[in-house]
């Protein structure tokens, strides 16, 4: 059985990327599931904080759901043409201290898809995730490419997804991911 934990980089109650994610839950191919993982918890990175207490109960729970899968995946926004700060901030607590790097995301296969109203889907905030997941040390996926575009006509009120084609792209996504990870 192969186990996927999902983050959404957008706190936004009904956000595409976080529709995008609660989606493919559904989606998972056979042996496979989908976990999610939040960060609406999550503080500003600051070291006086960890120096003074350690990792804060939000960090310590994200880091364990990813150091206990067998994959990653990103689900991005994209805000000016790059990483929502949010969601960069995530990822970097859960690289301290940076001793536990290796343990968390060492040779961990990522896989980064994201939602946008622009035309582009979040192709710029993908391509800037690669930096940080090549720092990382992680197993970065590139046979497979997941750009939403248009998102405002793909999803309902609620942030769900609606249209059948994508859908179909993102089942196929998937399958993709897991038979990565599973290699």
């Amino acid at each position: 059985m192969a186990h996927i934990v999902g983050i959404s980089g957008s706190l936004r109650r009904h956000s595409f990327n976080s529709g995008l994610l609660r989606a493919a839950t559904a989606l998972m191919p056979d042996g496979a599931t989908l976990g999610i993982a939040s960060i609406a918890e999550i503080p500003l990175y600051n070291a006086d904080i960890e120096a003074e207490g350690g990792l804060p109960a939000a960090v310590a729970e994200l880091k364990a759901q990813i150091a206990a899968a067998d994959g990653l995946l990103l689900v991005t926004p994209e805000y000016n043409n790059g990483i929502p700060g949010v969601f960069k901030n995530a990822i970097d607590w859960a690289s301290r201290p940076a001793g536990d790097i290796g343990r968390i995301f060492g040779g961990k296969p990522v896989a980064v898809i994201g939602a946008s109203p622009g035309g582009f889907g979040t192709l710029l905030a993908q391509d800037s995730w690669l930096t940080v997941l090549r720092t990382l040390g992680t197993r970065p996926w590139f046979e497979g490419r997941l750009l939403v575009s248009r998102a405002g006509g793909l999803f309902d009120a609620e942030g769900s997804l609606t249209d059948e084609q994508t859908v179909a792209r993102l089942r196929g996504f998937l399958e993709g991911f897991v038979a990565f990870t599973r290699a």
